[in-house]
């Protein structure tokens, strides 16, 4: 569609992506909620359960390919997210998960007075567990605010909240809401002079640009594999230094050196395994070597000109979507509503329609065989901040890069029709 790359090719790897309702395909915008898989990525998993299936350190064959597959998917996951080194990479159930788990290792940190900067954009998986270790340790919590027309953050009042006595800042990368892009390095730099920890969640981002870790300075980072087209498997980036430093809650036999001693108990292989292949699937899509290449580029900077070019790609079809949403009767945008901004957001697009309740805006368009989400999609502290949790909170709609054209316009005409009914 964009040139960019074969948008109706990329969709022939994705079965999800063949189903019909009343005769009709279906659309999948309910991507920020977790993205379809691409064949590769259930080849992999079917593979594993197949050819590998077995726990860990034994001598015998399936174990050693297990052992072998876990290794390499560390090793990818620190390509995908330019990690020094995959020790740095920690696999679980989920990002949530995953940071309740690291936020009870930081805890032990931290004393009465301290204080843990939240925001009021995030999802509440990166409000919540910072939320719980200042009541367990006594620790203030100070809140950044939001600019309310356009859903983004106030660094101004960061930089209020922000104290010799802070400890950590959690962030996102980009708003599971309304898209926002936050800056995060802008962020990090404010915290570590601070002398503050930086604890981002990158769960929406991941899907849809370039993630540098050293890049960006954070000392923790988060995302899922079932947001960028894999499995329900949870991923953590953390600085190998701090790592080695926490202690972390385990089992007495697990190893004491990262990532081992986070990755509590038997991991989800088979979900580790089609992760891997998510990020193989992701480097495939980069521009082709030239005729005097030598042979494939290396795999990060295959996963960069890859996510890259789907970037350009999304960004016109968010345009295309914001443009459509301004034209329909009665529809307000939540967030940055401008097509010229789309370089601030990602294409996650949440808004009202007048007259209409979030659920039933995504009902009739579940009838229509377009599937959105509606409601606060855990993004708590938003949807109040907003004063949207009485009237039902938001219809959310999330681009992915398998999406066209056509779909959106799909979706803009089933609008107007809603807002005509009665």
């Amino acid at each position: 569609m964009s040139g960019l790359f074969d948008v109706q090719g990329v969709r022939a790897r994705f079965p999800a992506l063949s189903q019909f309702q009343d005769d009709r395909p279906v659309v999948f915008f309910d991507n920020p909620a977790g993205t379809q898989c691409p064949q590769a990525v259930i080849d992999a998993v079917s593979g594993y359960l197949t050819s590998q299936n077995a726990n860990r350190g034994g001598a015998f064959t399936t174990s050693r390919r297990s052992d072998a597959m876990l290794a390499d998917a560390h090793q990818a996951m620190a390509d995908l997210l330019g990690a020094a080194s995959p020790a740095e990479i920690v696999f679980g159930a989920n990002m949530t998960t995953l940071t309740f788990g690291v936020s009870r290792a930081l805890a032990r940190t931290l004393v009465a007075g301290d204080e843990i900067v939240v925001t009021h954009l995030d999802h509440d998986a990166n409000i919540a567990p910072w939320l719980l270790v200042a009541e367990d340790v006594g620790a203030v919590v100070r809140w950044v605010d939001i600019r309310p027309d356009d859903c983004t953050l106030d660094l101004e009042s960061l930089a209020r909240q922000l104290s010799p006595r802070t400890r950590i800042v959690a962030v996102g990368s980009a708003s599971n809401a309304v898209g926002t892009i936050n800056d995060v390095r802008s962020i990090v730099r404010m915290a570590h002079a601070a002398g503050a920890l930086v604890f981002v969640d990158a769960v929406q981002y991941a899907p849809h640009g370039v993630i540098d870790v050293q890049d960006l300075g954070c000392d923790l980072l988060a995302c899922s594999a079932y947001k960028f087209f894999g499995p329900h498997v949870g991923v953590l980036y953390g600085r190998l230094d701090l790592l080695e430093r926490l202690t972390a809650y385990k089992v007495r036999a697990a190893g004491d050196r990262p990532p081992d001693k986070f990755e509590t108990g038997t991991q989800n292989h088979e979900g580790i395994a089609g992760a891997m292949a998510a990020v193989e699937y992701l480097a495939s899509l980069a521009d082709e070597p030239g005729p005097e290449s030598s042979g494939p580029a290396p795999r990060r900077a295959r996963l960069r000109s890859a996510l890259s070019r789907l970037e350009q790609h999304e960004r016109l079809l968010c345009a295309r979507l914001l443009e459509g949403l301004a034209d329909v009767p009665g529809v307000r945008v939540w967030g940055i509503a401008g097509p010229a901004r789309v370089r601030e957001r990602v294409p996650t697009v949440s808004f009202t329609l007048d007259g209409r309740r979030p659920t039933d805006v995504t009902t009739r368009l579940a009838r229509a065989g377009i599937f959105a989400t509606a409601g606060h999609f855990y993004a708590v502290a938003l949807i109040r901040r907003l004063g949207l949790e009485p009237a039902g909170g938001l219809v959310r709609v999330g681009l992915a890069h398998y999406n066209t054209v056509d779909e959106v316009d799909r979706l803009i005409a089933e609008l107007r029709a809603i807002g005509r009914s009665a």
